[in-house]
């Protein structure tokens, strides 16, 4: 019986009405993840 390996195939990216960076990601077996990076607040970079 063979080991099944998740590979995550990024489905896209997005921005919260937060401001949160949103990435979605899938495997081809059908299982899904969503990840949030949220921004420190200070200065902003120029």
């Amino acid at each position: 019986m063979s080991q099944h390996v998740h590979v995550r195939l990024t489905k896209g990216l997005g921005v919260s009405e937060q401001g949160e960076l949103i990435e979605e990601s899938y495997c081809r077996c059908g299982a899904h993840w969503t990840r949030l990076f949220t921004v420190e607040q200070g200065e902003s970079e120029q």
